[in-house]
């Protein structure tokens, strides 16, 4: 199984860090098929066996990630309005109001990411990808390592106190690089904001732990060999990029324009 993990994750990070290099269009058509996966996932597990929910929300999160750049105000609209027709479309089952927030729990980091490679930079979002990946090694080394108490044991019976902050100590790390590749004067504020985001990461990775808790499902899917879905692969993301991307736009600028 780690053989499989290994094996999967050197193909995947390759691509993902070549079509963030891309640009638009190839990183906005990358992120738009990752959602509608993201969202066929989704609806797999709160309403099983009803597709057309989960069709609407693919297409909603599909649409806000492909029109992030030329339109992002458009986009955003999409992305926050997504609910309302899934809603309807869900109705008179069980499960519909999850259905909705699937739609938006989808199409709103799709929409950051896409507006986040435009907007911040390709290193604004390789600063993100690489604090999101150092937190899920810092969390699992230390977990491992050190144990001790269960961080939230009825959700995630596996995260402890220790990966939390060995999480968040990784993710620091990455902010003291990058602090010396681009600006050494932001050392304080990118160590203090990459462990900020480390922190929302792993809430992040516990909400989708929760969900699946709560509709009995181990793994959000089957399509990345060793690693379940790929709602399991990118849950780290569905916070850290919209408070990221909002954090670009009030500060009007990224990390660098590189």
């Amino acid at each position: 199984m780690l053989k499989t993990r290994l094996l999967s994750a050197a193909i995947m990070l390759p691509v993902a860090l070549l079509c963030a290099w891309a640009g638009s269009p190839v990183f906005d058509v990358a992120v738009a098929g990752v959602a509608l996966i993201m969202a066929w996932e989704w609806q797999a597990m709160v309403q099983p066996g009803h597709r057309l929910p989960g069709w609407a929300s693919g297409f909603a999160a599909a649409l806000a990630a492909v029109v992030a750049v030329p339109l992002p105000e458009y986009a955003l609209a999409v992305a926050l309005l997504a609910p309302l027709p899934v809603f309807l479309l869900a109705r008179g089952r069980d499960g519909a109001g999850w259905a909705a927030l699937g739609a938006v729990y989808v199409a709103l980091p799709a929409f950051a990411l896409v507006w986040l490679r435009e907007a911040g930079g390709l290193g604004t979002l390789l600063w993100l990808l690489f604090i999101v990946w150092a937190t899920d090694t810092g969390g699992y080394v230390f977990g491992r390592r050190i144990g001790g108490p269960k961080l939230a044991p009825r959700i995630s019976p596996k995260k402890t106190w220790a990966g939390l902050l060995g999480g968040a100590f990784s993710a620091a790390l990455v902010g003291v690089a990058t602090a010396f590749l681009v600006n050494p004067d932001a050392l304080p504020a990118l160590i203090l904001f990459s462990g900020l985001l480390a922190v929302v990461e792993q809430i992040s990775d516990l909400t989708e732990s929760y969900v699946k808790r709560r509709f009995g499902v181990k793994d959000s899917g089957h399509i990345i060999p060793g690693h379940g879905g790929v709602l399991d692969r990118v849950d780290g993301l569905v916070l850290t990029a919209p408070l990221l991307a909002l954090a670009v736009y009030l500060a009007e600028g990224g990390i660098a324009a590189w």
